[in-house]
């Protein structure tokens, strides 16, 4: 996830750091902004989400191209 986050938003995001935890924590934030956690979302994001929710966080005018959602 992170490598893929770091290629994707290559010009937005300067790292991408992990941190250890007990108790199955999983969580994303961007500057102290909780996007995903595993306790709330009851598991981990898809990558397509993922990037789409970082996106619209840090760079929402921006097309993901074919990771972008599709109308139903």
């Amino acid at each position: 996830m992170s490598q893929e986050l770091l290629t994707t938003f290559e010009n937005e995001l300067t790292e991408v750091a992990l941190r250890p935890g007990t108790g199955g924590i999983f969580e994303i934030t961007i500057n102290n902004q909780l996007l995903w956690s595993r306790a709330e979302q009851g598991g981990f994001p898809d990558i397509k989400v993922l990037k789409q929710i970082v996106r619209d966080v840090i760079a929402p005018e921006r097309d993901l191209g074919h990771s972008e959602k599709k109308p139903n």
